[in-house]
């Protein structure tokens, strides 16, 4: 007796995402982004060196960073408006070439011009200022939505990397090399950050954003258009909370851990040991951390961004405590796992909710009110610790990490990260 075949469901013909990192536009753009992220961290190291080699003096290396910090300050908002204004792969390209021309001048001024020396900082800080912004709507137009949480985490894996293997790298070169040929190096990896990223295609909006494409306007002046960004971050309450949550662990949390633990480690240990430890700890917490939110996808991101987020309130608590240095290693790693699976949805919202032609701006004023509050709270660290004790100080920044987040989290829009919540996946049907 014949059989009727019982009929199957139907496969679906939608191919999975192909994985970013066989994207040869996105990791054009990923060689770009590293080489700038390792030219960052490594100018003050080398710096640093430039100090022990007698070239430069304890208060000639002070100066020469803030006008750094200055420069990056200053240059931070401009570039935001100007990579919203233009092509975000123009701005790239001509803010690191600023960068990289600084190098030599800051190799020509060694041990010779502190004047120069200055004003070079300044320009490599305006050119690593200016390229942030443009260098995150540049992400949000070379990757799709869907990748752009790989995308980010394969960033920061990168930026994770250079600062655990490059110290060890930097020592080593120098071995070989003096400081002004390890500066022209940091010049040659800006000009790999110039000239290595591909354009980006056309920007696509955030996911709620729908209809035909509109002609840009006439431009505004600067102070407009910058107000304009103010103004598209304030329709994300969930971004103004982040923001605010952020700053508090940057200033408080941030800064107490980057005061104590160098005193902690000499003082209550005795070895200079732990202070290495722990910031290598926080470096490969950093890495796992953004390895496992490569692929992950909680149902409410931004609550599990928060909660990692205030993780990093066990740095400063571990620090109060008489425990083993283990648990203060342990501490670090912690906090390091937890500031990524903050760090990479925090981009990947961004990008997704934000007006694509006002990108820039917003991320600018992320890295502006972020970087720019640090040092104030470093400034102000050490002298409350002079006044009131380590352990009074370090026990109101532990809170402050753990509450500012918390109270983030409670605003509306931020369990999603998003205005609207995600719409659920539809439940598979079945037949009897």
């Amino acid at each position: 007796m014949a059989t009727t075949p019982t009929p199957t469901a139907p496969k679906s013909t939608t191919p999975p995402p192909r994985s970013v990192l066989r994207d040869t536009a996105f990791l054009r753009l990923w060689a770009g982004t590293s080489a700038s992220g390792l030219a960052t961290w490594a100018l003050p190291f080398v710096l640093g060196l430039a100090v022990l080699h007698r070239d430069l003096g304890a208060a000639g290396l002070g100066l020469v960073l803030a006008a750094r910090t200055a420069g990056f300050l200053a240059a931070v908002a401009v570039g935001g408006v100007l990579a919203d204004r233009h092509s975000r792969r123009a701005v790239v390209l001509w803010s690191a070439l600023a960068a990289a021309v600084a190098a030599p001048l800051l190799a020509a001024g060694l041990g010779r011009s502190l004047v120069l020396m200055t004003a070079a900082a300044a320009l490599a800080g305006a050119g690593q200022g200016a390229c942030r912004p443009a260098f995150q709507a540049l992400t949000a137009e070379t990757v799709d939505p869907e990748r752009r949480q790989q995308a980010n985490a394969a960033m920061t894996m990168a930026v994770r990397g250079s600062t655990l293997a490059g110290p060890a790298l930097t020592a080593l070169l120098a071995a070989f090399l003096d400081i002004g040929t390890l500066l022209l190096g940091i010049g040659l990896l800006w000009l790999v950050a110039a000239l290595v990223p591909g354009k980006g295609a056309a920007a696509t909006g955030p996911a709620t954003t729908t209809g035909p494409a509109v002609e840009p306007a006439p431009h505004a002046g600067f102070r407009a258009e910058f107000l304009e960004g103010i103004r598209e971050a304030r329709r994300h309450p969930w971004f103004l909370a982040g923001l605010a949550a952020l700053v508090a662990v940057i200033a408080l949390g941030y800064s107490a851990t980057s005061v104590a633990l160098p005193l902690i480690s000499r003082d209550r240990y005795d070895t200079q040991w732990v202070l290495a430890a722990a910031m290598t700890a926080y470096t490969v917490g950093a890495l796992a951390g953004a390895l496992v939110i490569a692929r992950l996808r909680p149902r409410s991101q931004g609550w599990a961004a928060f909660a990692g987020l205030a993780a990093y309130g066990v740095a400063p608590l571990s620090l109060m405590l008489p425990v083993h240095p283990l648990v203060v290693v342990a501490a670090y790693a912690v906090a390091g796992i937890g500031i990524e699976l903050f760090n990479v949805p925090w981009f990947t919202a961004t990008q997704r909710e934000v007006a694509p032609d006002k990108l820039a701006r917003v991320s600018s004023l992320d890295f502006l009110v972020s970087y720019g509050l640090a040092p104030v709270g470093l400034a102000l660290i050490a002298p409350a610790i002079d006044a009131f004790g380590v352990t009074p100080v370090l026990g109101v920044c532990a809170a402050a990490c753990f509450l500012a987040p918390a109270a983030a989290a409670l605003t509306p829009t931020a369990r999603h990260f998003a205005r609207t919540a995600p719409a659920p996946a539809p439940a598979p049907t079945t037949t009897d």
